[in-house]
């Protein structure tokens, strides 16, 4: 499969939001990424309920929304019902990781493990059978715009292997420091979906970027 894109939303001009969703509606885009953070879990607060729902009125592509916050299992049920279409929690805060997955998937959205720089992949792999996406984090959760952490090719490729090993059809995420000058190297590592969110909406030209993005070759 040809890899996806995901721009995220956290980089968008939130006083012309609109603006920038109609811009990826009609971009070459795959998936509206979308950031919730707690201030808890990490050091930033974004997008409620009530957002999202309005993104959602708007949007003309699923929205990938990546949880990152302290007992995700309290709100799975509110962000099915605000417009969810794939979801991903973080394992350090699922005590339970196989029923949250599995619970997500109970609710009809897309189930997907996320996992921090310092994670070791090779956790994740009791899990890979059951889930549809693993999320690279290729900075440390929080705030947009920080440096790619070049170790997160490794990552890739070991994940790849594990997901292969398992007979997971689970699909390889990365977040975090994306751009046109490591997007090549991260489809040949064996990323599916990349998400890119300063890189696009701090461009003279976000559609052409995307495109650029997407026409990225291993």
């Amino acid at each position: 499969m040809q890899h996806l894109i995901a721009p995220s939303l956290l980089s968008a001009n939130f006083l012309n939001l609109s603006t920038d969703i109609e811009m990826i509606n009609n971009s070459l885009a795959d998936w509206f990424h979308i950031d919730v953070m707690d201030g808890h879990f990490v050091p930033n607060i974004s997008f409620g309920f009530s957002i999202i729902s309005q993104i959602k009125s708007q949007a003309k592509k699923p929205l990938d929304v990546h949880l990152m916050i302290s007992e995700p299992d309290r709100y799975l049920q509110n962000f099915k019902d605000c417009g969810a279409d794939i979801l991903t929690v973080h394992y350090e805060v699922c005590t339970h990781l196989h029923r949250t997955i599995n619970q997500v998937k109970k609710l009809g959205m897309k189930a997907g493990v996320v996992i921090n720089p310092h994670i070791n992949v090779a956790l994740l792999e009791d899990i890979l059978p059951e889930a549809d996406l693993v999320l690279l984090m290729s900075v440390n959760p929080g705030f947009g715009g920080q440096s790619f952490i070049e170790s997160t090719y490794n990552r890739i490729s070991t994940l790849k292997e594990l997901i292969e090993k398992t007979n997971s059809k689970a699909l390889i995420e990365v977040d975090g420091g994306v751009d046109i000058n490591n997007a090549s190297k991260l489809v040949s590592a064996g990323a599916n979906v990349l998400v890119s969110g300063s890189s696009v909406f701090k461009s003279d030209n976000p559609a052409a970027y995307i495109e650029k993005l997407k026409n990225s070759k291993p």
